[in-house]
């Protein structure tokens, strides 16, 4: 078997730190919002077991791409295509990792939160990665499911029966995906197409996947409101959240109006840039809410 020198950076970014820290924020939000507290050490395993499984998940479709990454010049300089690291380690690593991550999470949290989160793995894994990603124009679409859960398994680790609101949690993640992969997809299309992947700028065409982009905006912003009218928030998420949505909607209106294709590109970085913030807000102000409520009640009290 051949081995290679990879380095502990190596290994670090072949589970996606990026897309792994929002993991690991919407799950802990998920957990902060469960009505079942939980003991702050094993809040800090769960946490870890659901960060390192979507790290594995990172692992394994890097392992599976890595043809299309060597092609690819936005992935050529990834662990796998550049050499640092074999694919029989990266896939080594990311099943020791998914199994790990999993075994722990059921013996020392909980075996509901456990199979979810091995769902999880397996869906980012192999109905997205090995099966929709080279095959239909809506792998994002069905595929954003896999990013979507860690929000459910983050409460369900605390015991708590399955609800509304982290299905909330779930449904707000789920239609944000679309806008904020499609308009990346918009910037990297001609790279997609070089490596035969089906994303829909190079298969349906830019003024297709904007108008998509347009409605899952609407959509998405409309899910982020629900938890308003269901009493789950009160006015600290909802006032900051309308005006987080009335941004998203307007980048996406000038994606949607503009026919110049340098413009084009430069609405889609700016909706890419802006979704990250804009998940990363709207949970942010679901934590804030959920503990003024909280803390002020108790002193209420």
């Amino acid at each position: 078997m051949e081995y290679s020198s990879g380095s502990v950076q190596d290994y670090y970014t072949l589970m996606k730190p990026r897309v792994m820290s929002l993991v690991i924020f919407t799950s802990l939000v998920g957990l902060i919002l469960s009505p079942v507290s939980m003991h702050p050490f094993l809040a800090i395993i769960s946490i870890t077991c659901i960060a390192i499984g979507a790290g594995a998940s990172g692992v394994l479709n890097m392992w599976y791409d890595a043809d299309i990454d060597s092609i690819m010049n936005r992935t050529v300089r990834r662990p796998i295509p550049s050499g640092s690291v074999t694919k029989p380690e990266a896939l080594t690593y990311g099943l020791v990792m998914s199994f790990g991550s999993v075994f722990v999470m059921g013996v020392l949290i909980n075996w509901i939160s456990a199979i979810l989160l091995a769902f999880t793995i397996f869906f980012y894994a192999v109905v997205y990665t090995i099966w929709l990603k080279r095959r239909t124009t809506q792998n994002i679409v069905i595929g954003g499911a896999a990013g979507a859960f860690p929000p459910i398994i983050g409460w369900l680790s605390t015991s708590a029966p399955l609800t509304i609101e982290p299905i909330l949690l779930f449904f707000i993640i789920f239609f944000w995906t679309p806008p904020h992969f499609w308009a990346l997809a918009i910037l990297t299309s001609s790279e997609y197409e070089k490596a035969s992947i089906p994303m829909m700028p190079n298969i349906s065409g830019n003024k297709y996947t904007i108008r998509q982009i347009f409605l899952y905006s609407i959509i998405m912003s409309a899910s982020a409101l629900i938890p308003f009218y269901l009493n789950m928030v009160s006015m600290i998420y909802i006032l900051p959240v309308c005006f987080l949505n009335l941004l998203f909607i307007g980048i996406s209106f000038q994606l949607f109006v503009t026919e110049e294709s340098a413009k084009i590109k430069i609405y889609a970085k700016r909706l890419f840039i802006y979704s990250i913030l804009y998940l990363f807000l709207v949970f942010t102000f679901f934590l804030i809410d959920y503990l003024y409520i909280k803390y002020s009640w108790e002193l209420l009290i």
